[in-house]
């Protein structure tokens, strides 16, 4: 006859099968209702004394008990998860930005579902509805131009969303956006007190509010300079390559070689930009000065550095998960909140 002591049999246990909540009552002494109330927080609202929860928690951390998440949905019609809906998640923008919400969801006992759009709408419909059949808690969405039927349609439900980078004009809906106009604005000023009088803008041809707001930032901050030329505004096709972008870059500061600043509306034009200034054989920032929306590496690694218009990605993340939290807490009682954040300028030396 061979004797195990009670930690080893507990240990075989949890490598011999997945551990139930009849296990944990075993092992504490207690009835399976009672480990039921204390692993949902309600061990003191039905009358359990504190030393019994504590032990029953013990055993829990002891066998490293995992609920299982199928039978909890059933039960609670909540899953513990959020879909979280992003242009690119290989862009470092949305790369941090879907990193800080992993935490931050963390933190509070959710889990985050990735995916990424390629800004295509087809493609989002599809996941909203994906993601709608793995009975997510909620949606953190960066949207495509023409989502917004699917968004109504999550509002319709009463599944809790919050948008975040951009968002539709008129939609009742919550969000957090940096202030792209006012970023626009500081960042075209900024260039301008260096005394550069032609300066262009590279915008793509999304037609998302976003990008209309950079836009229309650098318009009036032009125009109340007396300076603006609508001639110098260049669209890029979004899905177009970035050998088509520089190239297309390229062959518009050909036609205008007045061109003495630029601002760049995204870091991945701000990129093929760089590309095509090296191919022009114009340095920065005596031929050029240069700021584009949103840091990168490469903008830090360059030469000169690149001064950019920062997004405050951490407030963003975590400003976000507070928003869809409240809806998930509060059901129909929560508060649509549409929260603008200030960019930063990160001064460097391309201008």
């Amino acid at each position: 006859m061979i004797y195990i002591c009670d930690e080893n049999i507990t240990m075989l246990i949890s490598q011999m099968k997945k551990i139930t909540i009849k296990d944990i009552a075993m092992e504490a002494r207690v009835s399976i209702s009672t480990v039921s109330f204390v692993l949902n927080d309600k061990g003191e609202k039905m009358g359990i004394s504190t030393a019994v929860i504590k032990k029953v928690q013990a055993v829990v951390e002891k066998l490293n008990y995992r609920p299982n998440m199928t039978a909890t949905s059933l039960r609670t019609g909540r899953t513990k998860s959020i879909g979280l809906i992003v242009e690119n998640i290989s862009n470092p923008f949305f790369s941090v930005l879907a990193k800080v919400i992993e935490e931050e969801a963390v933190k509070i006992g959710y889990r985050v579902f990735y995916c990424s759009t390629d800004n295509d709408d087809k493609r989002s419909s599809e996941i909203v509805q994906s993601l709608l059949q793995a009975n997510v808690d909620g949606f953190i969405i960066t949207p495509t131009e023409k989502l917004d039927k699917s968004i109504d349609q999550l509002l319709k439900m009463k599944v809790p969303v919050v948008l975040i980078d951009r968002y539709f004009l008129g939609q009742d809906v919550s969000h957090v956006v940096m202030d792209n106009y006012e970023g626009a604005y500081s960042a075209t000023s900024h260039i301008i007190t260096h005394g550069r009088k032609n300066i262009a803008v590279i915008n793509n041809d999304s037609g998302m509010i976003q990008m209309q707001l950079r836009e229309n930032g650098y318009i009036d901050a032009m125009k109340n300079s007396g300076i603006y030329n609508e001639l110098l505004t260049l669209h890029l096709d979004y899905h177009s390559s970035e050998e088509q972008k520089i190239e297309k870059i390229v062959r518009f500061f050909e036609s205008n070689k007045t061109i003495d600043g630029v601002l760049f509306l995204a870091n991945y034009m701000g990129l093929a930009g760089l590309q095509a200034f090296q191919k022009l054989g114009l340095t920065l920032p005596h031929d050029l000065s240069v700021i584009s929306f949103d840091d990168h590496d490469s903008f830090r690694l360059h030469s000169p550095p690149i001064t950019v218009m920062e997004q405050p990605i951490n407030d963003i993340a975590v400003k976000t998960v507070q928003l869809l939290m409240s809806q998930m807490q509060s059901e129909n009682n929560y508060i649509v909140e549409k929260v603008l954040q200030k960019g930063k300028l990160v001064i460097r030396n391309s201008v």
